[in-house]
């Protein structure tokens, strides 16, 4: 039975890692599987899932507009695939996260969503609130804060190196942008 599930942490968790590794096992064992990431996140180079440990896979690519049911019938069509892998899920629509569950229901597919829960204002991304809400299985992929305690916070920093407070929600960066704290060293950063 297929099942839908959400792979969820703060940056610099190895979200990609993890996601590249399931893949690989998949593969391995001689079954195909399919991988997707958002389009504009062409830190890596456009089509491509990349993990700071240097490992890397290309992928196809998902916009706001895309039907990703759609997508999947099609890829399925082409060939059996043993399961979806999505990269950058926090980026999915309310829509693509419920096209993504139609496509577990309906063509049996097992999809695997690897993406953060909160931006660097500690809000939900749209796609993680519907992934939270209609996962079958939601995982926490774990990393730390520099105090050693379990970062669930990320802090966005300005030019001068200090953590911003407003700004779009969506800004395509890595290490030189975003930090991984807990709560209490978030809470600090932000001067809360």
């Amino acid at each position: 039975m297929a099942k839908f599930y959400f792979n969820y942490s703060t940056m610099n968790a190895g979200k990609s890692t993890s996601l590249l590794q399931a893949s690989h096992n998949y593969r391995e064992g001689g079954m195909q599987t399919y991988l997707i990431t958002a389009q504009f996140d062409n830190r890596a180079g456009q089509g491509r899932i990349a993990s700071r440990i240097g490992i890397g896979e290309d992928a196809d690519t998902f916009a706001a507009a895309d039907d990703l049911f759609a997508k999947i019938a099609a890829r399925l069509a082409l060939g059996p695939v043993a399961c979806v892998f999505i990269d950058e899920a926090q980026f999915l629509t309310e829509a693509q996260v419920w096209q993504l569950a139609r496509a577990v229901d309906d063509l049996g597919v097992p999809v695997m969503c690897y993406g953060l829960r909160v931006d660097f204002q500690g809000k939900l991304f749209p796609g993680s609130a519907a992934l939270l809400a209609w996962a079958d299985e939601m995982r926490e992929v774990r990393t730390i804060c520099h105090c050693g305690k379990k970062a669930t916070m990320v802090i966005r920093r300005g030019p001068d190196g200090r953590a911003l407070r407003q700004g779009e929600q969506v800004h395509i960066g890595g290490n030189e942008s975003y930090v991984s704290l807990c709560r209490r060293h978030w809470r600090e950063a932000v001067g809360d």
